[in-house]
């Protein structure tokens, strides 16, 4: 069932505020009483970052960014976003990514909400985020929305009434693209070529006049086709062009990254070998989760995310239940999923929220972490490269 524009608008008319903050479950929850007279961040901030057109130092710029808030509105996502790969393009950087929810939380805990809803979402926020690097100093051309195949594209063209040139200097269109002439809207080949994840059989060509390429729904299994493009454009025009830049748009890496080495899938050698040399530019990743205690309400339930802005590094943030974050620690590399969630769980230990780990004992303590808190993939790899935690 699609999402109702009755829902959608209800949704979207409650405070910008929480756009980014998980709802709060009814068992009891940690609310701002826990965060005494701590530092929070308040997320409807609206302070200007400090620039390097602006006169700021790399020093200022720095610290700004590792004490940026989250964004109160889409708005203020996109801005920053579009700030923050412009910086990382800057430092040289060719394969970015930028994650963050791109529905308010209200709306995504929806029943009625499909994944194609959000895949359209995704679209349009992509297309938002292309026109801000059309005619900029840090990409040489137009910037190509790209979706995995023709036929997707197709759809999502005709559901949002766009061209395919929707604004000046923006393209929607496909990574995967058929042979001149080839006018069937359904092309068998490509959905066995993509079921064995094992790249896009010659169909991926790169975009005469583009200097960025925005991917957007891709699957685990088509992301071997960005490799292929990538491979294609990485070396810099005989002319001293600017090399083309890759953005990783709202795909879930994180996700698909453990889909790697399954049968039909792209082999656990994709990470080392391509996908940890993406860096996070752009990282908003909310997570919740429940405590068992020994005393009433036995229950506790506690949320927060890690936020990374560039040149930023990635702050361990805690909702504090009112709209505001309070931020527990900043990392210089990326947490684990695991480590994030034990830097939460610190923070309500000193706050007295959960008993302290001599009060729970190591046992226990060890009963409810196990032995491995990690992923294949967070962990230390001889071939890894390191910018996916930078």
């Amino acid at each position: 069932m699609k999402l109702s524009i009755t829902s959608l608008a209800l949704a979207l008319s409650l405070s910008s505020s929480h756009a980014f903050t998980p709802p709060t479950s009814s068992s009891s929850s940690l609310s701002s009483s826990t965060s005494n007279n701590r530092h929070e961040t308040r997320i409807s901030m609206n302070i200007p970052a400090p620039t390097a057109s602006g006169g700021a130092t790399p020093e200022e710029i720095q610290a700004a960014a590792n004490n940026e808030p989250p964004p109160s509105s889409f708005f203020e996502l996109q801005r920053a976003s579009v700030r923050a790969a412009q910086a990382a393009i800057n430092d040289g950087k060719t394969l970015l990514e930028v994650e963050f929810p791109p529905l308010p939380a209200q709306v995504l805990d929806m029943d009625d909400v499909s994944a194609y809803d959000v895949a359209k979402a995704n679209v349009n926020l992509a297309l938002d985020f292309a026109r801000s690097f059309v005619s900029t100093d840090e990409i040489e051309g137009d910037v190509a929305v790209m979706l995995p195949d023709e036929s997707e594209c197709n759809i999502m063209l005709e559901d949002l009434k766009l061209e395919p040139k929707p604004y000046p200097g923006v393209i929607l269109t496909s990574l995967r693209k058929g042979e001149e002439g080839d006018t069937r809207m359904f092309k068998p080949e490509n959905l066995f070529i993509g079921l064995m994840g094992r790249g896009s059989g010659g169909t991926v060509k790169p975009i005469e006049g583009v200097g960025m390429y925005v991917i957007v729904v891709a699957s685990a299994q088509e992301l071997p086709d960005v490799e292929e493009l990538y491979e294609q454009i990485k070396t810099p025009t005989t002319d001293g062009g600017k090399e083309p830049v890759i953005v990783f748009y709202n795909l879930k890496l994180d996700v698909l990254r453990g889909d790697l080495g399954a049968p039909a899938f792209p082999g656990k050698d994709f990470q080392d070998r391509f996908l940890s040399r993406v860096k996070p530019v752009y990282y908003l990743r909310t997570r919740q989760y429940s405590r068992s205690v020994s005393q009433p309400p036995f229950i506790i339930n506690f949320q927060g995310c890690i936020f990374r802005s560039y040149p930023g590094h990635f702050q361990t943030l805690l909702d504090t239940g009112t709209g505001r974050y309070r931020k527990v620690v900043g990392n210089d590399l990326r947490p684990a999923l695991g480590e994030f969630k034990e830097q939460l769980t610190d923070a309500l230990r000193e706050e007295g929220a959960i008993a302290k780990k001599e009060e729970e004992g190591a046992l226990f303590g060890f009963l409810r972490t196990g032995y491995k808190t990690t992923t294949w993939w967070e962990e230390e790899r001889e071939d890894a490269s390191l910018e996916w935690r930078t």
